[in-house]
């Protein structure tokens, strides 16, 4: 396998995403940094690896790819030995769409460039978190539900797929806003499995801090 980069921001959920299943396939990487807070998403360079602005983008067997999901999917297809996406057309299914209830229901609305946006169309200092909490709680509190319906030590069977990869950066995100988990036993008890394997403890953004 040619050189693979990554191009990320530390505290980015997609690429923690990105980060935990590159690890998981122990598949090694060179992260390029992309300060999203100093605006370097917006470089004329940056763009022409993805022109949306966002991170991840992942540079891998001669391809550049985008969209943290998009991207696990693929890695999943080049090793699929690993079980990040389960063999059968229904287990895929179920995965997708717990994956899906985060990264495209939850994740969008408390992006930042979202956050920034409600700042600007309000005056009250405290808006931004509110915001964030409402809508992480709202969803986690969903997607609870949704998990009660698998057994299994992780969110759909006992190893972990694209779902946990997906769930464990939402956790980190609803703890840093001080969403209350106490009644979202099963998606605490989940991110507590994943969290001590040393594949995600390695992606998590204290490791990849700057």
């Amino acid at each position: 396998m040619s050189d693979v980069v990554l191009y990320d921001y530390w505290r980015s959920s997609a690429s923690y995403r990105v980060r935990i299943a590159l690890n998981m396939l122990g598949i090694a990487y060179r992260r390029v940094s992309i300060n999203l807070l100093e605006g370097e998403q917006n470089s004329a360079d940056y763009l022409v690896l993805n022109p949306q602005g966002f991170v991840p983008a992942l540079m891998i067997d001669g391809e550049i790819l985008t969209q943290s999901l998009s991207i696990i999917e693929y890695l999943a297809e080049l090793r699929p030995e690993s079980r990040l996406m389960p063999p059968d057309s229904a287990g895929r299914q179920h995965v997708r769409a717990l994956a899906y209830a985060i990264a495209m229901d939850i994740h969008p609305i408390c992006n930042t460039y979202v956050a920034a946006h409600v700042m600007t169309i309000t005056d009250r200092a405290d808006a931004r978190e509110e915001w964030m909490r409402h809508f992480i709680a709202a969803g986690l509190r969903k997607l609870e539900i949704m998990l009660s319906r698998f057994d299994g030590r992780f969110s759909f069977g006992d190893t972990p797929t694209m779902a946990d990869i997906c769930l464990v950066p939402q956790v980190y995100n609803a703890r840093r806003w001080g969403v209350d988990l106490t009644d979202l036993k099963r998606i605490v008890e989940i991110d507590g499995r994943c969290t001590n394997l040393p594949p995600f403890q390695a992606a998590h953004p204290d490791r990849a801090k700057p």
